[in-house]
């Protein structure tokens, strides 16, 4: 049963239906959030390239 629900995109309704929005047609996707654990394995990586992306973003700004 996990993972069933799904959200519509467009107008915020949840559904069962797993692929599109019976009141308005508009994509859905997978409200719940990403599984987290303390042992990162990648977390070096996110925070690497979170901050070449704020360093990018300063260095346009200047």
């Amino acid at each position: 049963m996990k993972g069933l629900i799904r959200k519509c995109s467009s107008c915020g309704e949840y559904t069962l239906s797993p692929t599109k929005c019976p009141r308005c047609g508009g994509s859905l996707r997978n409200p719940h959030p990403a599984k987290f654990s303390p042992d990162d394995k990648y977390s070096r990586f996110r925070l690497a390239l979170r901050l070449e992306k704020g360093d990018a973003a300063s260095r346009e700004g200047k």
